[in-house]
């Protein structure tokens, strides 16, 4: 087995929430939307559509002709608008497997994605691409099966609905949570379940407590986490590495570095996303039983 077979790394191409934001408040943690990328036993396994999709496609030209799962948790805006810039889904001979739930609606990931490249919205319709796309309706909770890689799916707390995935693979387990809300008096069972035990814990980290219930502007409703509530989840799931996600776009470099002090002085193994972090996920059969952390060019 070569090393790349090997491996189950966890790759940040875009770690922010709600809207991209560029800027020299913004450089060390980056600006880009949600996009995660899973290198898995070999196989490619890509998490949300926003604008770090175009950053991880450009880095994907110099691998071409290429495979890849693409798992969309929800469809607002800020997970799905760098699909229509995935420069690869535009090169013939490509693959792409797309995932993703019916929406309340009932509109497939497919319509949504095809809806947001219509006139007046986009120039140039889905069907341009002339890679191929597979699409797939994801009906949560269940399990998708690709080869040796078991991923699970749980619903989520979110306006309009959204999905949480956790990989498995040789006995690691990597899980990646956005774009739900806490409740108030108990802890979320479906999220519960998708991290138990796991090795890596991605968690929509959007407010702090204060932000989240100040009299003044409260975010109760609007769909997105704390990062103190992320501690309590990776403590009651026995998680190792806990992974604060989705910053909010006015949360700047320095007011993340301080929240980063405060979550591990509660929870030792909790990191803040950054774009071009890399995490690796430890295997019955990995080289390392310890994690690495490093950074990786686009």
């Amino acid at each position: 087995m070569s090393r790349i077979e090997n491996q189950f790394t966890v790759h940040f191409w875009g770690v922010r929430g709600s809207i991209p934001c560029p800027g020299p408040n913004t450089v060390r943690y980056g600006g880009n939307t949600p996009c995660v990328e899973m290198r898995v036993g070999g196989k490619r396994l890509i998490f949300d559509g926003g604008t770090g999709l175009h950053v991880l496609g450009q880095s994907l030209l110099r691998q071409m002709p290429t495979e890849a799962h693409m798992f969309f948790t929800h469809s607002h805006w800020d997970h799905v608008q760098g699909f229509p810039f995935f420069t690869p889904g535009f090169v013939k001979g490509n693959t792409f497997h797309i995932y993703g739930a019916i929406a309340p609606d009932g509109s497939t990931v497919e319509q949504r994605l095809n809806d947001q490249m219509l006139h007046p919205n986009f120039p140039v319709p889905l069907q341009i691409m002339q890679a191929n796309l597979h699409f797939h309706d994801v009906k949560a909770p269940s399990t998708i099966n690709i080869e040796d890689i078991k991923v699970e799916t749980a619903p989520l707390n979110h306006p309009g609905e959204a999905v949480g995935y956790r990989v498995n693979w040789q006995g690691g387990a990597a899980v990646y949570i956005t774009d739900t809300e806490h409740f108030p008096d108990k802890l979320d069972k479906n999220v519960l379940r998708l991290a138990r035990d796991a090795d890596i814990l991605i968690y929509d980290s959007t407010y702090t407590d204060d932000e989240y219930s100040s009299p003044k502007s409260p975010k109760i409703g609007w769909g997105h986490s704390t990062w103190q509530e992320a501690i309590k989840v990776a403590q009651a799931a026995n998680v190792k590495k806990l992974v604060i996600f989705h910053h909010d776009p006015a949360h700047d470099d320095d007011f993340l570095d301080h929240v980063g002090e405060l979550a591990a002085s509660k929870f030792p193994n909790a990191v803040m996303a950054r774009e071009g972090m890399v995490l690796e996920v430890p295997s019955k059969i990995s080289l390392s039983e310890s994690f690495s952390v490093s950074n990786f060019s686009a």
